[in-house]
């Protein structure tokens, strides 16, 4: 069985999935959910499937995007193939029986839902896409459909934790260019010049000050957990190799 998380002030069926419960095997093992790895397609079909199927929903109808650590935003109308998403890192919908399904391996999978308005988000939200507006721009796009900034629930997943998360002066300084206060999401790193990013904290921020009337954070940290999560940095600092991406999914059923 897919193994998935919840964030009890989402509402809608939904599920931050971890990398249990899946057919893939060696460095995929075993949920790897994206489509665009070197992981046979038919076993990331059969995934997909299965936590779609989790949520009740149709696994021809779970959505997923071509992810670019951007600010775009899909407005859902109609469901289309596995694998032909739009360039964009969020998407939107108000369409019964749709479930859009964002992948991630650090970076921070968010899930919006207003169920006043019958509404709901996913967006991909790494450093860059968060820096730039992804999460501003999904509201945005959810309000389009009559969704209300005050009315929504959003919950930060599983990703990179600040204790994991080095980052260099470089990506500091782009952080305080758009807000000088945005320090308070940096604490000294271990080595010199370097700075640990509480990603989780600055998404959840960002949320706040975008008027988001409820905002979790599940504050599980992908690196650390190496027996249910995939991870980009943890791949890295192994030396590379092939990677599998979880799924983060939230549906109207």
């Amino acid at each position: 069985m897919a193994e998935f998380l919840r964030a009890d002030p989402i509402g809608f069926p939904h599920g931050f999935f971890t990398r249990r419960g899946g057919v893939s095997e060696g460095p995929f093992a075993s949920l790897n959910c994206s489509l665009s790895s070197a992981d046979a397609r038919p076993s990331v079909l059969e995934n997909r499937a299965r936590t779609a199927r989790a949520l009740g929903a149709d696994p021809d109808r779970l959505l997923g995007l071509t992810q670019v650590h951007g600010h775009d935003v899909a407005v859902v109308a109609e469901p289309w193939p596995a694998g032909a998403g739009p360039r964009a890192d969020a998407m939107v919908t108000d369409r019964q029986g749709i479930a859009l399904g964002i992948v991630t391996a650090d970076c921070a999978p968010v899930l919006f839902a207003d169920q006043q308005a019958g509404v709901v988000g996913a967006a991909h939200a790494g450093w860059r896409g968060a820096l730039s507006g992804v999460i501003e721009a999904t509201i945005q796009a959810m309000a389009s459909l009559g969704a209300r900034p005050e009315a929504i629930a959003a919950a930060v997943g599983p990703c990179i934790g600040q204790a994991s998360y080095e980052v260099g002066p470089d990506l500091r300084d782009d952080v305080l260019a758009r807000d000088a206060a945005d320090a308070i999401f940096f604490v000294p790193g271990r080595r010199e010049d370097r700075w640990q990013f509480d990603l989780p904290g600055y998404c959840a921020a960002r949320l706040r000050a975008a008027g988001v009337g409820t905002v979790a954070t599940l504050g599980v940290d992908t690196l650390a957990d190496e027996a249910r999560f995939f991870s980009h940095r943890r791949r890295t600092l192994a030396g590379g190799g092939p990677i599998g991406h979880q799924i983060s999914v939230i549906a109207i059923v």
